[in-house]
């Protein structure tokens, strides 16, 4: 059963901050019922995480503050991407500024989306090979720590407790897929 999306009755911002617009949508759908929903609207420009493999053998992570959980988390590279930037540019800005690497092959992966119930914003995910060394000023208050990973141990990444991001968890499993492992 193919179902039509509900007309949108109207929209207004009930809150916003720097980072986030919250709006309501009144909803009609096509049984007729009307609802109120809030979501989150995205910056329409969407986000990049990057799944970096360094020599054919280790896998490249970062570790750093997350102040949703009030925790440091393990995972991928990952960031905005910039006006006026194509996804797989940002991926490459990301990777140099969040672990001093670049990448001269990018291979997209999938689009995730992120709670689509609630928030408009996707994120384009990539594996990286061919790095290089080379470092981007970024914009984070602290460096980011990374972490290799042996490749062939990427298993092990899931028990560990730090690496709990669904985003992370995701990527690892289509660099899985991937990389045939």
């Amino acid at each position: 059963m193919k179902h039509k999306k509900p007309e949108i009755l109207g929209s207004e911002i009930v809150a916003q901050s720097r980072l986030f617009i919250i709006e309501q949508v009144n909803l009609k759908f096509s049984n007729q019922v009307e609802r109120q929903y809030e979501r989150m609207k995205g910056n329409n420009r969407g986000a990049v995480m990057v799944v970096p493999v360094l020599n054919g053998d280790t896998l490249l992570l970062g570790r750093e503050y997350a102040a949703g959980t009030h925790t440091y988390e393990l995972g991928f590279v990952k960031g905005l991407i910039d006006p006026g930037e194509e996804a797989h540019e940002a991926a490459n800005r990301e990777l140099q500024e969040e672990i001093g690497f670049g990448a001269k092959k990018l291979t997209h992966l999938m689009e995730l989306s992120l709670a689509p119930g609630y928030f408009a914003s996707k994120m384009q995910v990539f594996i990286a090979e061919d790095l290089y060394e080379s470092v981007l000023e970024g914009d984070e208050p602290e460096p980011i720590e990374m972490v290799p990973w042996p490749l062939d141990n990427w298993q092990s990444l899931l028990e560990q407790e730090d690496f709990s991001e669904s985003r992370s968890v995701s990527a690892l499993f289509l660099a899985q897929k991937y990389l045939k492992l």
